[in-house]
């Protein structure tokens, strides 16, 4: 039976208004919990392995190949005593555990000093103490990320891939915004039928054209360049092409636009190129914001075509074809791997962290139309 509690409304006397049951709010307290420790749960287990690669680059190469090692970063806790450097471990006395420093080892028993208390002796300790667990000190080894800077040549490669992004980026916003408001905002001979062709190509493995399209740049001359501007064409001239993904995204903000802002401008004499920059475009910064960062990030993770175009310019290679070279060469060093993904993933998070609410808002109104 669940109680309530019963209050007088003020100016009306003797009146009795009960309040909400206790019993109601108790399941909604506990559903609102169970959500949010299940949304937690998800969140850990999705970030979990972004946590494991963090704590992975700031490893020694030692920690990883020593077993019994702790998850996070650490070095075996060593103790200077009479000129020595001694290994501490974790050593159990009277029942309780103690780190002890191990002076001389035995088979059978062992002699230990006490790192805070050295003036109180020596400890004997029965047993063999190849057993005995390390101690470790947390210590993260920032200069992993040094390394990478230096053996990566990371400065030339990030300037590489963000040449190729911004340059990409551009092409992809002015070619796919002229595209989108043609079709959103003309009406023409077979234009369904055109913006249906388009959106066709989405379905178009792009392995399919990748001979065709190889032995074309091949025939002009521009594999093997070592000239960035030409090398990089084969990356960049695309975007300014347009792609269907990008021109479907921006037509459909557009079309949730008012056209009486359209029929405004055009009364105060303003023409269909002065009308897209000082009407459609101030409106639209959500879905350009979107389509920016989504062929930003596309570029900057671009792997194959990279790969094709660049594999004889390794000076001129972007940072995913780059640090896929580093990891061949030093596969047997875990933490400098990760070091470098963790380095290449700092861009990418930081402009997502930046443009989110308005990124967010590009995609959520996209897909509504007026």
């Amino acid at each position: 039976m669940t109680s309530a509690t019963a209050t007088v409304t003020p100016g009306e006397p003797g009146a009795v208004r009960r309040s909400r049951p206790l019993g109601p709010r108790l399941r909604n307290m506990s559903r609102s919990f169970l959500l949010t420790l299940l949304a937690t749960c998800a969140v850990a287990a999705f970030l979990s392995p972004l946590l494991q690669s963090a704590s992975l680059a700031l490893k020694s190469r030692d920690q990883i190949t020593q077993l019994g090692a702790p998850l996070w970063p650490a070095d075996p806790q060593t103790y200077d005593y009479n000129g020595r450097t001694l290994d501490v471990y974790v050593v159990t006395i009277n029942g309780e555990d103690e780190q002890l420093a191990l002076v001389t080892p035995g088979r059978t028993s062992s002699v230990f000093v006490d790192p805070a208390n050295p003036d109180a002796g020596t400890v004997t300790w029965q047993g063999s103490w190849r057993s005995l667990p390390r101690a470790w000190v947390f210590s993260p080894h920032l200069e992993n990320f040094g390394q990478v800077w230096d053996l990566l040549e990371f400065p030339r490669l990030l300037f590489n891939t963000v040449v190729i992004a911004i340059v990409g980026m551009i092409g992809v916003l002015l070619s796919c915004t002229l595209v989108a408001y043609g079709f959103a905002r003309f009406r023409f001979p077979g234009r369904n039928v055109l913006f249906l062709l388009l959106l066709s190509t989405i379905f178009l493995p792009t392995i399919v054209t990748t001979i065709p399209t190889y032995a074309v740049w091949r025939a002009l001359g521009v594999i093997g360049s070592s000239n960035p501007a030409i090398a990089w064409a084969p990356l960049l001239v695309p975007a300014f092409f347009a792609n269907a993904y990008d021109v479907f995204l921006m037509r459909q903000y557009f079309m949730t636009l008012p056209r009486e802002l359209d029929e405004a401008a055009a009364m105060d004499g303003a023409g269909p190129f002065r009308t897209l920059v000082s009407v459609i475009i101030p409106q639209a910064w959500p879905v350009i914001i979107a389509v920016g960062i989504f062929h930003f990030v596309y570029s900057w993770n671009n792997f194959f075509e990279p790969l094709i175009y660049l594999t004889t310019q390794p000076e001129l290679q972007p940072l995913a074809v780059g640090l896929q070279r580093f990891n061949g060469i030093h596969s047997r060093e875990p933490s400098l791997l990760q070091a470098g993904t963790l380095m290449t993933l700092v861009v990418p998070v930081v402009v997502y962290i930046l443009f989110q609410r308005v990124f967010t808002r590009g995609i959520v109104i996209t897909g509504v139309e007026r």
